[in-house]
């Protein structure tokens, strides 16, 4: 990581990137997300979905904002995502007014950054090798499902 994370964040990207190898492990795009309460305790986690349940909403921050089920809390949550958020997951980012967001990388696909930070919101790059390496084998062993997922 180029990105200098403290203990604490180290260990929610962990969290994200066991999602992102879960969502692998069951032949799904390997992308991880979980969000955070202010005393560090991770509230929610989801990863990519789109490949097993068919939908196409099942991003992993998508799945994670819906495992966080119904709160009032959002403008309190940190978001630490394996990738560069789409514009989908941005969206519903700046929706529900989180405030901070860990990318864990950017180099294999930029999202929506812009938007985030018109939108007043911290984003904080770890730039994540093991990220990195995650969507790298995805391009390289499933290609048409990298083209799918970013909508080539």
């Amino acid at each position: 990581m180029t990105s200098t994370l403290d203990t604490e964040q180290r260990r929610w990207l962990d969290a994200a990137i066991a999602q992102a190898e879960k969502s692998w492990s069951e032949g799904g795009i390997p992308i991880g997300a979980v969000l955070v309460d202010p005393d560090g305790r991770i509230v929610a986690e989801g990863h990519n979905e789109r490949v097993q349940s068919g939908d196409p909403t099942a991003h992993g921050e998508m799945s994670c904002f819906r495992n966080a089920g119904r709160r009032r809390d959002w403008t309190e949550l940190t978001l630490v995502t394996t990738l560069s958020p789409c514009p989908m997951c941005t969206g519903t980012s700046v929706l529900y007014g989180i405030p901070r967001i860990i990318i864990g990388e950017s180099r294999t696909f930029q999202g929506a950054e812009h938007w985030l930070r018109e939108a007043g919101i911290e984003i904080i790059q770890a730039d994540c090798d093991r990220c990195v390496a995650l969507m790298e084998r995805l391009q390289a062993e499933k290609p048409e499902l990298w083209a799918e997922d970013i909508g080539e």
